[in-house]
């Protein structure tokens, strides 16, 4: 889970979640619009969106071109595993809660 201010602006939430695969494991398939931003670690990022309703549905890390990241709420799945990091926290909203097993950073 990111709790970083940008990935707040750019969700619309307290955070953005997301699950990181092997590139080479996930085929995309239909049209994506797509926004590059530069994140706090001056890293490039393309976020990938769907063109009709504009959620965010996967992106991809300039830094690591191996993974694809998939917004967890793409999966549009209740019982999706709980995170296992947490980065960003110093930015978190004090009443957002993150898994007390998660490994914790800033």
């Amino acid at each position: 889970m990111c709790h970083c201010l940008e990935c707040q602006k750019r969700t619309g939430s307290t955070f953005g979640a997301q699950s990181r695969w092997p590139r080479d494991h996930v085929t995309i398939a239909g049209r994506a619009t797509e926004y590059v931003r530069i994140a706090d670690s001056g890293n490039g990022i393309t976020f990938h969106f769907c063109p009709k309703c504009g959620s965010t549905v996967y992106y991809l890390l300039n830094d690591i071109p191996d993974v694809i990241a998939v917004a967890v709420g793409a999966f549009a799945d209740p019982s999706f595993p709980a995170p296992k990091f947490s980065v960003y926290e110093s930015r978190k909203h004090p009443w957002t809660g993150v898994p007390a097993d998660a490994e914790h950073f800033e």
